[in-house]
């Protein structure tokens, strides 16, 4: 079975969650997108390392999403966004998607 690269779902869950609720403006919809996205990574986290990993990336993706609040006053909603996604998607590459010899 094709492993699912998490470091693409978790950026475009907190990318496309936002643009979704931007654009529709329907937040709730947005989280729709952004729980969805964290939901897929989860279980592929769950396959791919232990409980208390995937507990902690989980954290993470939900934290990034909290912290993109109040950075975006300080950097602007995109860039808020974009630098969330990015930190988020490195971190889940480097634990969960990067193969280990």
């Amino acid at each position: 079975m094709a492993q699912i690269p998490t470091a693409a779902v978790t950026a475009g869950g907190i990318a496309g969650g936002y643009a979704v609720a931007r654009w529709t403006g329907k937040r709730p919809l947005g989280g729709a997108v952004l729980l969805a996205a964290g939901a897929v990574a989860a279980r592929e986290w769950h396959r791919r390392t232990s409980a208390t990993t995937t507990t902690l990336l989980g954290a993470a993706y939900l934290a990034g999403f909290a912290g993109s609040h109040p950075l975006a006053k300080h950097i602007g909603p995109w860039p808020a966004v974009l630098t969330t996604a990015t930190t988020i998607a490195l971190t889940s590459y480097l634990t969960a998607d990067r193969r280990r010899a």
